[in-house]
């Protein structure tokens, strides 16, 4: 028996440790395994008992190169930490661990525990200054090697990949043929790219790609892990990944992403993946294939997507086009600190373009409706002599597009068609004696012939939602709207975000500058795509004048209350027009009430047809309409004054009579207290025009 060996060594268990780094080896490496577990005999020479001999082969299949997915190595080093390991036996180093900071814990816990290590070079005691150099050259050597494998298995790979021959999974849409990649053999995947490619460029954003084939139920390709094509939904991280892979611009790259170690609770866990610059890629050679794009359409589409970003009012990305009222959503500059201004749309108010300074303070802001509304008819005015053109182009626009999705859903059609063909091929071919096959078979038969009804109804139910085929009437009627472009312009089905697509193929930004003397106006700038710069003044009108109801609403109120209407009848009247008050509401009997005592216009008449009851009399005295009217409150809450005192109404002649309200200093004094309670702070001289000028405002 050795002499490093002691009595105490062989009262604890000999460990022994099986590794291998992969399952290829484990079945394909038979005799390093079988060498491993041979050192169970080795141990029990060295004097340990059978019993006392444990094997760990927990590991196989495992790589060396750290402990954090190794469980054998991890149960190992615990029992030895505790004192419970009286010998480790392994073929060599490199089976414990390929990492020197693996290596070197492993023989601290030995040296505190009094652990000999044992391979088929010796034995050795981690507490002797000697072993203990040994075994850390071994160690060092052992995490050398790994480097040294790693640089030879990659070297020759990394060669290829620089030469473009290096073979990987490729992209839906791509497969390999005699070492280069070629377009999809499958006509309906290279449509569906290239419909998607064409989306993109028009709509301007993934998400509104995503849409358009969400919107007409077409179906995008993609690999599995089984380098299959399948069809699904197109998902719009499925179409950033699209867009970003320069593979479809015919470019060959290699090691656009690196894989790095990151910190877990204190330890390296898992790897994350990197994207790097392209300075730094591996491999990059351009013109290496057939291409959807080409590369220019892919930096292109890289700068939009970057410019679609959303982030702080100050960067200088655009944002993509919204559906937000504001035209100028994302191309709207401040002229006087340079800011990039953004829409806000407060509730019941008009819609403003805002510049903020760093944190809440705003620079300054602007009512977007006059703004909106003269850049509108600069940019119609610029496309007036183009109108011929455009008509015949927009009509073999919308026709080609219509072509290109009802081509997409024969494709679909005629796929599902083949497999379902091909099922019912294999069905007859089958003997009829092997039943258990034919009825396998049957069922896959009647399960495609399903899935060929279910395409062939989403077909018909998308031809009923959206038009597929354009007729000869529909495309006069496009001709006949294209020369009518403010008329396409204002319609209902033109979205605000088409609009700013629209106003972005023209106009690169517009600048706003706040101008008070010699009148509150605002200085617009548009600076077109061709460098030319159109300015223009447009009036800015105060916050009370933008608030303030419409000459057509008071003209329309008067109208109708001449002609004896009710208040609830005026406003459902209105309301059935589409007016609506200063800050955008819609009309109530009290908000019409409101408006006709500010601009002092007579009532009609009452329910059951009697002559209204004036406001005022003759003596100054106020009416219960009169009342709310004054003060701005409702029928509830006056007869709540009442009832606590706070007003008093002069006896009622008969008891169907009108009640009359004389306002005195001490009532009015009660009045303003009520009304600061209930967060109204009007002073009293000024209650009457408050009362009027907020009614003006709708």
């Amino acid at each position: 028996m050795n002499s490093k060996i002691r009595p105490e060594h062989l009262s604890r268990p000999a460990k022994v440790y099986v590794r291998q780094s992969t399952m290829q080896q484990v079945f394909e490496h038979h005799g390093s395994t079988e060498r491993q577990y041979d050192l169970v005999e080795l141990a029990k020479r060295l004097g340990w008992d059978g019993t006392q001999v444990e094997v760990i082969d927990d590991d196989l299949g495992q790589s060396g190169a750290s402990a954090t997915n190794r469980a054998g190595f991890q149960r190992l080093a615990a029992e030895t930490s505790l004192g419970r390991v009286g010998a480790i036996l392994s073929i060599e180093v490199s089976r414990l661990a390929r990492s020197s900071a693996d290596w070197y814990r492993l023989l601290d816990l030995c040296a505190l525990s009094d652990t000999l290590i044992v391979d088929h070079d010796g034995i050795y005691n981690p507490n002797d200054f000697n072993d203990r150099m040994v075994l850390g050259m071994k160690g060092t050597m052992s995490d050398a090697e790994r480097h040294l494998l790693r640089l030879r298995l990659d070297g020759g790979k990394l060669y290829k990949a620089r030469k473009g021959e290096l073979r990987f999974r490729p992209p839906a849409g791509y497969v390999w043929d005699d070492g280069k990649l070629v377009f999809d053999p499958d006509e309906a995947v290279q449509k569906a790219i290239g419909l998607f490619f064409e989306r993109f460029r028009l709509d301007g954003s993934a998400y509104g790609a995503v849409r358009y084939f969400r919107r007409h139920g077409l179906q995008f390709p993609s690999r599995n892990n089984h380098d299959a094509i399948v069809w699904h939904p197109l998902t719009h991280s499925q179409a950033l990944i699209v867009l970003k892979s320069p593979t479809y611009a015919g470019a060959y790259v290699y090691g656009r992403r690196q894989s790095r170690l990151i910190l877990v609770d204190g330890a390296a866990r898992r790897s994350r993946e990197v994207n790097l610059p392209q300075e730094k890629w591996h491999a990059l050679v351009r013109d290496a294939h057939v291409a959807y794009i080409t590369w220019d359409d892919y930096v292109e589409n890289l700068k939009r997507l970057d410019d679609n970003r959303t982030t702080t009012l100050s960067a200088p990305q655009h944002g993509a086009p919204r559906s937000g009222s504001g035209l100028l959503q994302g191309i709207v500059l401040c002229g006087r600190c340079g800011r990039r201004m953004s829409p806000m749309y407060p509730r019941h108010q008009h819609p403003i373009y805002v510049c903020r300074k760093a944190g809440d303070t705003t620079c300054w802001s602007a009512p977007t409706p006059p703004i909106d509304q003269a850049v509108t008819t600069v940019l119609l005015e610029a496309m007036a002599p183009a109108e011929i053109d455009l008509s015949l182009a927009a009509a073999q626009e919308v026709e080609r597009q219509a072509d290109q999705v009802n081509r997409q859903w024969k494709l679909r059609i005629e796929r599902a068609r083949y497999e379902a063909s091909r099922t019912e091929r294999q069905y007859n071919a089958v003997e009829p004696e092997n039943r258990l096959v034919a009825r396998t078979l049957e069922m896959r038969w009647n399960e495609k012939l399903r899935e060929l009804a279910v395409v062939e109804r989403e077909h018909e139910e998308a031809q009923r939602a959206r038009k597929l085929k354009i007729t000869i009437e529909d495309k006069k009627a496009i001709v006949a709207l294209a020369h009518d472009l403010p008329k396409v312009w204002h319609a209902s089905t033109t979205t605000a975000t088409e609009r700013k697509q629209l106003l972005r193929l023209l106009v690169d930004n517009v600048s706003l500058e706040p101008i008070d003397l010699p009148e509150r106006s605002t200085n617009i700038k548009i600076l077109w795509k061709t460098g030319t710069i159109t300015e223009m003044m447009v009036p800015r009108p105060s916050a009370e004048e933008n608030f303030k109801t419409s000459d057509k609403v008071v003209a329309a109120i008067r109208q109708l209350a001449a002609a004896n209407k009710l208040d609830s009848e005026i406003a459902e009247e209105l309301n059935r027009r589409g007016l609506r008050s200063g800050r955008g509401n819609a009309f109530s009997q009290f908000r019409v009430s409101s408006i006709r005592y500010a601009y002092e216009i007579p009532a009609g008449r009452l329910v059951g047809g009697s002559l209204p009851v004036p406001e005022r009399d003759s003596q100054g005295r106020y009416s219960i309409r009169g009342m709310m009217a004054r003060y701005g409150v409702t029928k509830d809450v006056l007869h709540y004054w009442i009832k606590r005192g706070i007003v008093e109404h002069e006896p009622q002649l008969y008891r169907s009579g009108v009640i009359w309200f004389r306002l005195t200093p001490d009532m009015e004094a009660r009045i303003e207290a009520a009304l600061r309670r209930n967060g109204r702070r009007h002073s009293p001289r000024r209650r009457l025009g408050a009362v009027r000028s907020a009614t003006r405002n709708g």
